[in-house]
């Protein structure tokens, strides 16, 4: 068990990540509780995504910020070496070759903190994703 010297809350894995006190509850909230050379790639997904899907409401949901429009569209969260998207495993699938130099896994995708972000990549995910209904 590790604790987190912040707020006391035990956790299974070592250096777990979580939200120390109240979760954000918009993703500007989330965007600005992360670390500030982190803040540039997270608001560079978002503006992708958000130019995408410009009539897709905000949330967070799962502690991330997800773009939603009757359901779960897409997700994005920051980690300590990388930034998240979850489409779904569908099209992590379908853009698997444009997709080749990244970690992928079941429905995820890892964009390094350091590489440029692929801003028309996940533009074309982030319409993929609400126009075939493929949602994670």
């Amino acid at each position: 068990m590790w604790t987190c010297p912040k707020c006391g809350r035990s956790f299974k894995r070592q250096g777990q990540g979580h939200y120390c006190g109240k979760a954000p509850e918009t993703i500007d909230e989330y965007i600005l509780a992360q670390p500030e050379e982190v803040q540039q790639y997270l608001k560079a997904v978002r503006d992708a995504i958000c130019a995408a899907l410009p009539e897709a409401e905000e949330r967070i949901s799962w502690s991330m910020p997800t773009f939603w429009k009757g359901n779960n569209i897409i997700q994005f969260a920051g980690f300590k070496k990388h930034v998240g998207l979850y489409p779904g495993p569908e099209a992590v699938q379908e853009f698997s070759k444009r997709l080749e130099g990244y970690k992928t896994s079941k429905g995820t995708i890892q964009i390094p903190y350091g590489d440029p972000i692929p801003k028309e990549l996940i533009f074309d995910i982030a319409k993929w994703c609400y126009v075939t209904g493929n949602h994670p």
